[in-house]
């Protein structure tokens, strides 16, 4: 059966003489994976530059839950002409990244993939702490936010046990980044407080580089991320 459905591409792979497998995440049917021919022929009615990291696409697919590889039928840009900043295309390779990494199970995220389209199309200009945000909201929609518990009798945040604790351990931050994480999360979930704490490009990178490794712990197979030196170079 064929069936309509918006998505994101994550990745996309060659294959044979022209054609590609596309990562997918699809506000329908969750992470898919499809066959699309002609995209590296001249005569190719679907282009690459439809298929960059986090491109926005109205999708017509084949749905067989049989397979691992679907086919798609028609596709269109949802947000055609659409010209990202360079700082805007670091934070589609570093959102893509995660996503590609952080999305495992094959099951819809509607709520998700709202924001994150929603955010992708508005890139410009984009603020500093919006990959902190962006990693707390992935967080939140996979069930592995960190608990803020955060008070004088826990003021250090443990990255294995998700949560604030009273003394420091090899797994915990300093009870400065703790501070900072700690205002962020509370500024996350008070839609009255702005998500802009003033702090140091310095101490917005060692936050980021904190939830990477919180994810590290929490979601098996996350890995290593590159994307994200890329962004303490441009996020000033």
């Amino acid at each position: 059966m064929t069936l309509s459905t918006p998505g994101l591409v994550l990745r996309t792979t060659p294959y044979a003489e022209s054609s590609v497998v596309a990562r997918v995440f699809t506000r329908q049917l969750g992470v898919q994976s499809y066959m699309i021919k002609g995209v590296r022929s001249a005569r190719g009615r679907v282009k690459q530059n439809m298929l960059q990291p986090l491109s926005s696409l109205d999708m017509v697919v084949y749905a067989n839950p049989k397979t691992d590889l679907n086919h798609v039928r028609e596709l269109a840009p949802r947000h055609p002409g659409q010209m990202p900043d360079p700082v805007g295309n670091a934070l589609r390779f570093f959102m893509t990244e995660v996503l590609y990494k952080a999305l495992r199970a094959e099951e819809p995220l509607p709520e998700l993939w709202d924001y994150v389209e929603q955010t992708t199309s508005a890139l410009q200009p984009p603020p500093s702490s919006l990959p902190i945000r962006f990693m707390l909201t992935v967080a939140h929609h996979l069930g592995i936010e960190p608990l803020d518990n955060h008070d004088a009798h826990h003021p250090c945040f443990d990255l294995q046990e998700g949560r604030f604790v009273a003394a420091p351990t090899e797994t915990t931050l300093s009870p400065q980044l703790s501070t900072v994480l700690h205002e962020y999360l509370s500024s996350f979930h008070s839609p009255s407080l702005p998500f802009t704490p003033f702090h140091s490009s310095v101490t917005r990178r060692d936050l980021l580089d904190a939830l990477i490794a919180y994810f590290q712990f929490h979601l098996p197979g996350f890995g290593q991320l590159h994307s994200h030196e890329i962004l303490h170079t441009i996020l000033r």
